[in-house]
């Protein structure tokens, strides 16, 4: 093709037909096309790497604005809802309005929106915390929509994903509790296997889970639970109805579960952080909390950029790893000064 875009007619003549045709399994109708003409189709558009002409499709529409897919695990926790209102804002900035699906980290469920969205048209498709990736991806293959993935996925693909290094987020957390309070008496919060957790992001948590272990050893104690806060509350509480606190620093894997497992260790009629200290992951930038949380937190604004830059062709080569931060609170045991904010 000399690096010429490839055309529908290119399509056609690769596959034997006609540009109708073309656009009929394109555009999965008006007509029907037989199982072999569509698979000649189909291989013709594979060996011409042929996409959509977005421009053009945008011109034929009555209104400036395009359309993304947008699917996130959980809108009820914190993080995901930073990322869905970072990433709407930035596709609202570029003429794009964004659908959103809340999968529940079900995988059929994730599956589905992925098909709809495909029906309706959208030019891209953000997946945030995929359950069900391999299939997602191959969906997205056939109906020749673009699709990055966010913060992380379950199964395998051959993408990139734009997120933070868990693992480095584990260690830096455990460095913190480490090297500033002399403190490797750790236990871990959380839900690491498909036993432990149905619908929750247990991938994120095993690897936070081990970034702790390189840094404070791989025997520390890790109190299992649902990645719910009930199931947070419960599980430590259980443990310190049992004798005490199981360990001098608990680790907690999720934003969600940390508020639970404060609770459980106040209502032991424990203290933070003279008693136990506690660590977490994520949540907002400020807080006025009794006790600011000692949290890694992720770059929400610049992963949301990244992301959405690379679906529309802004920045297609930028590397999909970015750094993790520590924001230093009280639950630890430091002294912080400064008024959030």
């Amino acid at each position: 093709m000399s690096g010429k875009r490839p055309t529908l007619a290119d399509v056609a003549n690769r596959a034997g037909t006609s540009t109708a045709v073309v656009s009929y399994v394109l555009n999965n109708g008006p007509r029907p096309v037989s199982d072999l003409l569509r698979a000649k189709v189909m291989s013709a558009l594979d060996d011409l790497d042929y996409r959509p002409d977005g421009r053009a499709r945008a011109l034929r529409r009555p209104r400036r604005w395009r359309q993304i897919g947008l699917l996130v695990p959980d809108l009820t926790l914190p993080l995901f809802g930073e990322f869905v209102g970072r990433i709407e804002v930035e596709a609202r900035a570029r003429d794009h309005l964004t659908l959103i699906g809340n999968t529940g980290y079900d995988p059929e469920r994730e599956l589905e929106f992925a098909t709809a969205f495909a029906e309706v048209g959208v030019d891209g498709l953000l997946v945030v915390g995929a359950a069900n990736a391999p299939q997602t991806a191959n969906l997205c293959r056939r109906e020749r929509i673009p699709v990055v993935w966010m913060h992380n996925i379950r199964g395998a693909v051959e993408a990139d994903i734009i997120g933070v290094d868990h693992v480095s987020a584990g260690e830096l957390i455990a460095r913190h509790l480490r090297d500033v309070h002399n403190c490797r008496d750790v236990a871990f919060v959380g839900g690491v296997t498909a036993a432990d957790v149905r619908h929750g992001d247990r991938e994120t948590v095993q690897q936070r889970l081990e970034g702790v272990a390189a840094v404070v050893g791989q025997d520390l104690p890790i109190i299992r639970t649902d990645l719910t806060p009930s199931g947070a509350y419960g599980a430590v509480s259980a443990i310190l109805r049992e004798g005490g606190p199981p360990s001098r620093a608990l680790v907690v894997g999720t934003y969600g579960q940390t508020a639970a497992t404060i609770r459980a260790v106040a209502d032991a009629g424990l203290r933070i952080p003279d008693d136990v200290r506690i660590v977490g992951f994520d949540g907002a930038a400020t807080d006025y909390g009794r006790l600011r949380l000692t949290t890694v937190q992720q770059p929400v604004d610049v992963l949301a950029r990244a992301a959405l830059g690379r679906l529309l062709g802004e920045n297609p080569s930028t590397h999909g790893q970015f750094v993790p931060t520590l924001r230093v609170g009280e639950t630890c045991g430091c002294v912080v000064s400064t008024p959030p904010g």
